[in-house]
């Protein structure tokens, strides 16, 4: 029986706009706009900001050595990362109705600090959640199987009784392995992310 309902964050509870943030809010060309967001993301530097090792502003000084003349537009997009989530609202009501219901609900997610307070303060599915777990927090990040064993330890969880939703494939393997049931959300697809949820737990 499933008591805890275990949510990542990007693309399952928020979509991200970083293509339109580039082009429309900031003004590059589509081509510049591939390039920026190509060495940020392909950088292992996005990961070590995630684990919480490196602030954002050491993160950029290590991109400002090997990429001098796109330093600027990345430390634009750090400090305009307002503009990168996007509301989720009906995932949000499917969520509040988890909770109306009676499951316990947890985030594990990957995010830095910064980035995580700026997308998730004040959204109403934070209301929503019995507990999280964020890898900054413990300088481990999915799929390692570590952060997964201390949200259960932390929350005194059962794998058995507890389900994981995630838009990488790679990270709900690394919960299967663990015991935990899970589901791989479509990355564009928020209905079927709604539909799952009505099916599996909502009937």
């Amino acid at each position: 029986m499933i008591r805890n309902i275990i949510f990542d964050v990007g693309d399952v509870l928020l979509s991200y706009r970083w293509f339109d943030m580039l082009t429309i809010d900031h003004g590059l060309s589509e081509e510049r706009a591939e390039l920026i967001a190509g060495h940020m993301f392909s950088s292992p530097y996005w990961g070590i900001m995630d684990l919480g090792t490196e602030t954002e502003e050491e993160v950029l000084f290590h991109w400002s050595q090997s990429f001098p003349d796109e330093v600027d537009d990345m430390r634009w997009f750090i400090e305009h990362c307002d503009l990168m989530a996007v509301p989720r609202p009906a995932v949000w009501e499917a969520v509040h109705r988890l909770k109306e219901k009676g499951y316990h609900l947890y985030i594990l997610s990957n995010y830095s600090h910064y980035l995580f307070s700026h997308h998730t303060d004040g959204r109403p599915f934070m209301a929503d959640m019995d507990g999280m777990l964020v890898s900054y927090m413990i300088h481990r990040s999915k799929p390692d199987p570590f952060i997964y064993t201390a949200l259960l330890e932390k929350y005194d969880l059962s794998a058995e009784e507890s389900f994981f939703y995630d838009d990488r494939p790679e990270n709900t393997a690394a919960a299967e392995a663990l015991g935990i049931r899970t589901y791989t959300v479509p990355k564009t697809d928020q209905q079927a992310l709604i539909d799952h949820i009505n099916s599996t737990f909502l009937v």
